[in-house]
């Protein structure tokens, strides 16, 4: 049974509307709380945040792979981007307790070890495992080995990954497992929603089902609470002037009560029963985490453990792979910021 602060999220119960503020805020704590606040009064369990730095998620660097070319952040670095869309972490604790005044359920995404332990410090009741960090495999075992639950989505994921990322979370004994479907391009077209994928993840899987929806309407999501999720999980803001980078595709708050209250009575719904990436998704593949090399190194010297980072963008091997390049050598020379290919290493 899947519980969350003793709420259980179940088919037996109307579904977990979670609003997530990501980078609505627009760096102002005051604005987080306004958020939050507003999350509740229109109907929301949970609000969920991000907890990560522009330092944990990437590096600054000039490189190509690094800028982003298209979509709603063209013209921005990974960086910066992040930089400006993180929630400090000293603001968690002052968060947290809000959220204890407020009677809301508050819970994180961390993006990185760090991040793991700062939340613990605070009690998190739950984690969020992202759709591009779901590849991280080093960092799922970590959240996993604090026996929270885990709400993990599943966008851009092929059923061998989601396999890796769910038997990793067992693997340590942690059985309370969300997956949440998800299409990972902001926003997302209506038309790519692919819903009976849900259907394929409850059987494949044995596990409840939630839905992170990027869409701009509420089709999406009560179809798919017709279909089963117990879970929705949409962005949110209080105002709509917001000019961040999330705001374009998030929910104002009569419409998140809208929401709350139309997937309460979703009986039937349409979709496609054809799993398999969505085509909206290619672009942002290259945004997963890879393995990076975090300085520059000479031909013949041995990679150690430090030289290499598990970082966004994806031009690098999988995260799954780091174990397995400490210790080669290399067969030429890289700089920091260079992926790390097979060809740049001693066969």
């Amino acid at each position: 049974m899947f519980k969350i602060c003793g709420r259980e999220i179940s088919n037996q119960h109307k579904p977990y509307m979670i609003a997530e503020m990501s980078a609505n805020h627009n760096g102002s704590i005051e604005r987080a709380k306004e958020t939050m606040k507003a999350a509740k009064l229109s109907g929301a369990d949970a609000v969920k945040i991000q907890s990560y730095t522009a330092d944990t998620m990437t590096i600054d660097c000039k490189k190509d792979h690094f800028q982003i070319k298209e979509g709603l952040w063209q013209g921005y670095s990974l960086y910066r981007l992040y930089e400006e869309a993180h929630t400090p972490f000293e603001w968690h604790k002052e968060l947290f307790e809000f959220a204890k005044d407020l009677g809301i359920t508050l819970f994180s995404t961390p993006f990185d070890e760090t991040a793991v332990d700062l939340l613990e410090t605070l009690d998190t009741p739950a984690y969020k495992i992202a759709s591009f960090e779901l590849v991280d495999l080093p960092l799922v075992k970590c959240v996993a080995e604090t026996q929270k639950p885990m709400l993990m989505s599943t966008g851009m994921a092929s059923l061998e990954e989601i396999s890796e990322a769910v038997e990793t979370v067992k693997s340590v004994g942690n059985e309370q497992i969300l997956l949440f479907h998800c299409i990972s391009s902001y926003p997302a077209p209506l038309v790519e929603s692919n819903l009976r994928i849900i259907e394929i993840l409850k059987r494949e899987f044995d596990v409840e089902v939630g839905l992170s929806d990027h869409t701009m309407s509420h089709t999406a999501a009560i179809i798919a609470v017709a279909l089963g999720v117990v879970a929705i999980e949409k962005h949110f803001k209080v105002d709509a002037n917001e000019d961040g980078p999330d705001s374009s595709f998030s929910l104002l708050p009569d419409e998140l009560r809208s929401l709350v209250g139309e997937c309460k009575d979703a009986w039937a719904a349409l979709g496609s029963n054809l799993f398999g990436r969505a085509k909206a998704e290619q672009s942002s593949l290259v945004f997963r985490r890879s393995l990076y090399f975090a300085r520059d190194k000479k031909a013949g010297e041995v990679i150690a453990t430090d030289d290499i980072r598990r970082i966004r963008p994806g031009y690098g091997v999988a995260p799954k792979y780091f174990e397995r390049i400490i210790g080669r050598k290399l067969s030429k020379g890289v700089e920091r910021g260079d992926p790390v290919v097979w060809d740049v290493l001693e066969s």
